[in-house]
């Protein structure tokens, strides 16, 4: 709710709402100010005709000029006692602040930051300056008491009609002055003195936590806190309590419906108080989106069959003076009604076989078939319901955002024995389906064990390529071995055969250079003699000579044969 300009005043930016009727200056400074939305109940008169001033304006008791009453500015506690203090001795009362000396040494001891309070023959005296105060001389105390200290930033001070109030951020005190009138402060205090009467404080509220929650009884969504600040009051001997202020504490996206007599106004979120007993709240509404299953009354089909419906219900307020115009306090309680109306128009003009089959209705994307016989029932919902229930709900200020039914129930003898042949044939397609489910699992398992006979056969032959290829791999391995050790086996005869031949070619040289015949005759007879050696003693060699030299020869064998016999023994 936006303020009327103004000073900074210490309810700025509150929403207080004020008793009588405002002046008509007023009322039409306010009006470019204020947005008051009044709708009447059976006057007839246009909103222009019963337009009067709005009754939510933001006030401050503490700008009217009061005796004794002063408002505690940026300077503190002190500078308004003082000037308090200024008031009584002009109006030629006793002045409140003490005149007394503090000493440093004895006697009743007041630290910085707190107050003296000193009874001076029933009257308030407060002692400001911080020090001690000795009880002598005895003049100084005549036909006073000592009541000891107080915090100069306590919130409440009360001391023999002396009231002093400071509140800070989020707090609210309530207040009761000398004539009863109620009037709240908020971040700001005052220090007034009660001649006649008192200054009652009556509570002091913390705005942003107030007691008692108010929740949406059927969706269960919190719309805000309140808190009611009562004052009791006496007849006689029989005491009562009376709510003399309501604090509302609204959330975001919700709001406030307020009622003085027939006009209505809407209070937006935030932090609001009441004071004013012409003043009542009619209701806390939420704008955001609501959703609920509703069930209906008892709904009878054309052939006469009762069916109970459970319908999903998705809503939105958008404008909550419209719904408590209409008399309802709630959204819900609008589009039940209108819910019931619609769906007994509907349902009494289809037969139980038309919804029988049929147990929810979603949007429009389900597909239904012409020949289907729970078409009718499932268009009328989607379009005639729809349709309907959204035009009426625009009248109530409520946009509807979906509709649907999610279950029925049939009831009375008909439906009974309907819903046993109606059980009978589902059972029937439970079992054709199980049967046909059955028959499928066991194709699926043939076709399984087909797949995995397939498998096993192309890893048998995968296996049987890969063993023969492993088998060609090592005889061809072995074969080029086998070439390889036979052709290094040659190599190394043909090399030995050639390291012989040299060897005997070099010792034949080496022999045939031996030019001393004795040499050569010894040599011939080591030859021998290894021949022996090598073939025995009684191996007979066949001279192959000529016979000049066979004497020779077989002396020679002789001498061979007999040294090879020794040397054998």
């Amino acid at each position: 709710m936006p303020s009327p300009p103004s000073d900074s005043r210490s309810v700025a930016g509150a929403t207080t709402v004020v008793g009588g009727d405002l002046p008509s200056t007023l009322g039409k400074d306010l009006g470019a100010h204020f947005h008051v939305d009044s709708f009447g109940s059976g006057t007839g008169k246009s909103r222009e005709e019963r337009r009067s001033p709005p009754f939510v304006i933001a006030a401050d008791y503490t700008d009217e000029s009061r005796p004794f009453f002063v408002k505690i500015g940026k300077d503190g506690v002190i500078p308004a006692l003082q000037k308090l203090d200024t008031e009584m001795r002009n109006s030629n009362h006793n002045h409140i602040i003490s005149r007394k000396r503090p000493t440093d040494w004895i006697g009743k001891e007041i630290t910085p930051g707190k107050l003296g309070l000193v009874n001076h023959g029933g009257m308030p005296k407060v002692v400001t300056r911080p020090g001690r105060y000795p009880g002598f001389p005895l003049r100084n105390w005549w036909a006073r008491i000592w009541c000891g200290t107080q915090g100069l930033s306590d919130t409440v001070v009360e001391f023999l009609g002396l009231t002093i109030l400071q509140v800070s951020q989020n707090q609210a005190a309530v207040i009761s002055d000398p004539q009863n009138h109620i009037f709240v402060i908020k971040n700001a205090g005052f220090v007034a003195l009660a001649i006649e009467g008192s200054y009652d404080v009556l509570a002091v509220v913390d705005q942003t936590h107030l007691q008692t929650k108010v929740k949406d009884k059927v969706t269960g969504a919190i719309l805000g806190s309140t808190h009611e600040v009562k004052m009791k009051s006496k007849i006689k001997d029989t005491s009562s309590e009376y709510v003399v202020a309501l604090f509302l504490d609204i959330p975001a996206n919700n709001c406030a419906v307020l009622q003085r007599g027939d006009d209505l106004e809407l209070l937006g979120a935030g932090q609001h108080y009441i004071t004013n007993p012409n003043v009542t709240l009619r209701g806390l509404y939420t704008c955001g989106e609501n959703q609920i299953e509703m069930p209906t009354k008892d709904i009878y089909t054309r052939d006469q069959v009762p069916v109970s419906l459970t319908i999903y219900l998705k809503w939105q307020l958008t404008s909550p003076l419209m719904l408590t115009t209409h008399g309802y306090n709630t959204p819900y309680d609008a589009l039940r009604d209108k819910a019931q109306s619609v769906l007994t128009q509907i349902v009494s003009h289809l037969d139980y076989s038309a919804m029988v089959k049929q147990r929810s209705l979603g949007g429009d994307h389900m597909k239904v078939e012409g020949d289907d016989p729970s078409a009718a029932f499932l268009d009328a919902l989607r379009t005639q319901a729809m349709d309907e229930l959204h035009q009426a709900a625009l009248e109530y200020g409520i946009v509807l955002k979906d509709l649907a039914v999610i279950d029925r129930q049939f009831k009375g003898d008909v439906a009974h024995q309907m819903e046993k042949l109606t059980t009978r044939a589902l059972q029937t397609q439970v079992e054709a389906a199980n049967v046909d489910r059955e028959n499928s699992n066991k194709v699926k398992q043939e076709e399984g064990a087909l797949s995995v006979a397939r498998i096993k056969a192309q890893t048998r032959n995968t296996q049987a390529d890969a063993d023969a290829y492993s088998a060609v791999a090592a005889a061809r391995a072995a074969a080029q071995a086998l070439q390889i050790q036979t052709e290094a086996q040659a190599e190394a005869t043909r090399l030995s055969a050639k390291a012989e031949a040299d060897a005997i070619r070099l010792k034949a040289l080496a022999d045939a250079e031996v030019k001393d015949r004795f040499a050569q005759e010894m040599e011939l007879r080591r030859i021998e003699v290894e021949r022996v050696r090598s073939y025995g003693d009684k191996t007979i060699f066949v001279p192959t000579a000529e016979a000049g030299s066979r004497a020779g020869d077989a002396m020679a064998f002789g001498l061979a044969t007999s040294l090879g016999g020794k040397e054998g023994k």
